[in-house]
């Protein structure tokens, strides 16, 4: 490194494009294939540059008899890839066309025949490095595959179309996360992913624990070394009476300081055994227990240890010291589901703001929404198509919708009576509409897509379907929680709450992308990671 660093080959070095950005990557001599085909003229302008690149092949063809080859070539970097060109006095064709070779390549960009789709290939006169694959057996082929095939091929996954989207969806949001944010002055705080908390009170948690670690290497370590039986025990005792004994002898007798002290070693080393021999005596195989329930005691944090549920009351004590903060990270929730509407994890946003009311809460959660969906019309424009393509037709369209349209607020009580009218109108739902129902899907759905046709804040429900921390409004039945609803998404949650002696507003938002673009939010029970 260093000093020693090899330079770049000086060809390489010197690419750069019109804007005046290099079309390497900045750590490699690479052309990451993003560089080259998603420019607005489809990489035409680059023709004429010798770049190198590498990626993945998704398929290939031999062709003219054998004398060259068609590559399709993906790097991960957006959905698209390069058509690679390679005759075959450069390489052995009959390796680099197999679906999943790994091959780096050097040579000129050039624009194609009229007629092909393609804006530009690159013509390789270099093949620097070749990872074969053996088409027998490896598992993702070329043709369309299912989700739930995947998922016994996790390792190479990533390499499909699908999957290597929804990674650069979520790196985008997770990004626009932090920079809607940092942008509006949040402090962004790292709450503890283990913890001795039960924030949500469900009793729904992931328990972390070495006691049952701790008991099965106790277990094989009694088996391999038994512990001592009782006349073990009281050997050890009757050796150190022995030895106390000679001792008292060598004192009533005046003996020599050399001989006494020779025997008190001896004494002291028979008392260590004996405390080994009794502690050994007292290992018992299994989980260690007092009073007839589990000795959490002797667990690694001394108390029960649990998988975080939410960083909320961390992240209140620094709202209540520094004003606006927010924490962005993994939670976990043990609950026996097997829906889409379960993750037993996933990542959540929790943001606090100190002298802050409902309406700014509500502010800021819809300002957040816009944000997000514009950022992902911004920068995954191109995913964003592929979803709609593959999965959601309407995605894109809803995304402008979200991110440019005003959010409809409606209170709780309002939203019941416009569902009550529906019903009188002829409308059916599955749930009886009365007010202090918690709204279900259909209900919220009704509103979003029939009613109002846009984004819908809901606040002030009843007391008796929000949690205990929620601020109570002056009409003692209601309290000032909000949730956002969002047409063709399952609804988001966001609340409020008060904190002694400083008013504090938050909303949690459970931030997940589906294959076909589909906003979850909080409760965490929506969405599909």
């Amino acid at each position: 490194m260093g000093d020693q660093a090899t330079p770049p080959a000086p060809e390489l070095a010197e690419m750069a494009i019109s804007d005046g950005h290099s079309l390497k990557h900045p750590f490699s001599d690479r052309a990451p294939v993003r560089s080259i085909v998603c420019r607005p003229d489809g990489g035409a302008g680059l023709a004429g540059q010798r770049v190198r690149a590498g990626g993945w092949v998704k398929t290939g063809r031999e062709q003219g008899k054998g004398s060259f080859a068609f590559l399709e070539v993906n790097d991960g970097s957006c959905p698209a890839n390069l058509q690679v060109i390679v005759d075959a006095g450069v390489a052995d064709l009959s390796t680099l066309v197999q679906t999943g070779t790994c091959v780096l390549v050097e040579g000129l960009l050039k624009v194609p025949p009229e007629g092909t789709k393609q804006k530009i290939e690159l013509r390789v006169d270099k093949v620097l490095h070749v990872g074969p694959t053996d088409p027998a057996s490896y598992p993702i082929p070329k043709t369309k595959l299912s989700l739930e095939f995947l998922r016994d091929h996790i390792h190479l996954r990533a390499r499909t179309n699908t999957i290597s989207a929804v990674a650069r969806i979520r790196n985008a949001l997770a990004f626009a996360t932090h920079s809607f944010f940092q942008e509006h002055g949040f402090l962004y705080v790292h709450t503890p992913i283990i913890t001795t908390s039960d924030c949500e009170g469900a009793g729904e948690m992931f328990q972390a624990t070495t006691l049952i670690s701790e008991a099965e290497k106790l277990e094989k370590e009694l088996i391999l070394n038994p512990p001592p039986t009782e006349a073990d025990l009281e050997a050890a005792k009757l050796t150190v009476g022995e030895k106390g004994n000679i001792v008292s002898q060598l004192k009533a007798a005046k003996a020599t300081k050399e001989e006494i002290s020779a025997s008190v070693a001896d004494l002291k080393i028979a008392k260590e055994n004996l405390s080994r021999v009794e502690e050994r005596a007292k290992l018992k195989p299994g989980i260690p227990k007092k009073d007839g329930k589990i000795d959490y005691g002797q667990d690694f944090f001394s108390r029960q240890a649990f998988l975080t549920v939410s960083g909320q009351l961390q992240v209140e004590t620094y709202a209540c010291a520094v004003s606006s903060v927010y924490t962005f990270g993994p939670t976990f929730r043990a609950e026996h589901s097997h829906t889409s509407r379960h993750l037993a994890e996933f990542w959540m946003v929790e943001p606090e703001i100190a002298f802050a009311d409902l309406q700014d809460d509500m502010n800021c959660a819809e300002a957040y929404v816009k944000y997000m969906c514009q950022w992902l019309l911004n920068k995954c424009f191109d995913d964003m198509e592929l979803m709609a393509k593959l999965y959601d037709k309407g995605c894109i369209d809803r995304l402008r919708m979200v991110s440019s349209t005003p959010f409809e607020r409606i209170s709780y009580t309002e939203a019941v009576q416009l569902l009550e009218e529906a019903v009188r109108g002829g409308k059916e739902f599955e749930k009886n509409v009365e007010w202090g129902i918690d709204l279900a899907s259909e209900h919220e759905r009704y509103l979003t897509e029939d009613i109002f046709r846009k984004p819908v804040i809901v606040y002030n429900y009843p007391k008796g379907i929000k949690a205990f921390y929620m601020r109570l409004n002056d009409d003692s039945k209601t309290v000032a929680a909000m949730d956002i609803l969002v047409p063709k998404v399952n609804h988001s949650h966001a609340h409020f709450k008060v904190c002694v002696p400083t008013v504090l507003h938050s909303f949690q938002l459970a931030l997940s992308f589906i294959a076909g673009g589909r906003i979850d939010w909080w409760k965490p029970k929506g969405g599909t990671l």
